[in-house]
């Protein structure tokens, strides 16, 4: 039992590492290499880690303001709607007798 609390604690670290190296505002985004619709969908999907990582680090943000407009948007939104909201289909409805 102690080595699966190992072994997912060492998880749980290397999840977090690997998720910060791709966070908005990290200067990986240039004007000359903005982040497209598909980065867009990333930060969506990250945003609550990048929101806490923000909160220790100044430069990381929850939105990269270097990208590429509507579709950065697009993405970023759809990331978003579609995580938290289908938090809602997980959860089981009390059956009421």
């Amino acid at each position: 039992m102690k080595k699966k609390a190992v072994l997912t604690g060492i998880l749980v670290v290397f999840i977090v590492l690997a998720l910060s190296g791709c966070m908005p505002g990290n200067e990986r985004y240039t004007p000359d290499k903005p982040a497209g619709f598909l980065w867009g969908i990333w930060h969506g999907w990250i945003a609550p880690v990048s929101l806490i990582a923000g909160l220790f680090d100044k430069s990381i943000r929850v939105y990269e303001p270097a990208n590429t407009g509507w579709w950065y948007d697009f993405g970023f939104y759809i990331a978003i709607i579609s995580g938290f909201g289908g938090l809602s289909l997980t959860r089981r409805k009390n059956s009421k007798k």
